[in-house]
């Protein structure tokens, strides 16, 4: 279980628009807390700031590439004191237009099975960041969100619908505490 009283911030996986962003401010309005969600370019830049605060914590999704090197590496310090199911954003491939000539999709790792296969695939960040690179004209389309696509003024060419997904929450040991 966790002590939520001891929570100032929820570290997690930015920028603005990313599933991670939803997610901890949906956590930080079901448990009523009051705290700042603070949004990094990886999951392991967050947990450098969650370990130099003893009121932080870390949130993580469970398809996050490497997930386990924000647990396994922490063990004397950190524990996954949490998780929940939280629908993502719908997830689309968008591009600039419509009748977009694609090539190259930015996509992060996790959802990297959506890029249809005739395409060559540049790993990035975030979803957030895909539309961003794309929105730029550094990808020709992207795997992202629906709400990252609007917000960077992409078309969006397949709708793949919101993904129930699994979200951790990683603290310190002080603030976790074990049922009785």
């Amino acid at each position: 279980m966790l002590d939520h009283s001891r929570l100032t911030a929820i570290h997690t996986l930015g920028p603005t628009g990313t599933n991670c962003e939803a997610a901890a401010k949906h956590y930080a309005q079901a448990h009523g807390l009051d705290v700042q969600v603070v949004l990094h370019r990886t999951l392991e830049e967050g947990m450098v700031h969650v370990l130099q605060d003893p009121g932080a914590a870390l949130l993580g999704c469970v398809v996050y590439p490497d997930l386990h090197g924000l647990v396994f590496p922490y063990l004397d310090r950190m524990t996954l004191a949490d998780q929940f199911i939280f629908d993502t954003f719908p997830m689309v491939l968008a591009a600039r237009s419509a009748d977009a000539e694609i090539r190259l999709v930015g996509t992060h790792p996790a959802p990297r099975s959506l890029v249809p296969a005739q395409y060559e695939v540049r790993l990035v960040t975030s979803n957030a960041e895909a539309a961003r690179l794309c929105a730029a004209g550094e990808v020709d389309a992207c795997i992202t969100t629906g709400v990252a696509a609007r917000s960077h003024g992409l078309v969006v060419i397949e709708d793949n619908g919101p993904v129930p997904m699994g979200f951790t929450i990683h603290t310190h040991h002080a603030i976790a505490r074990r049922a009785a």
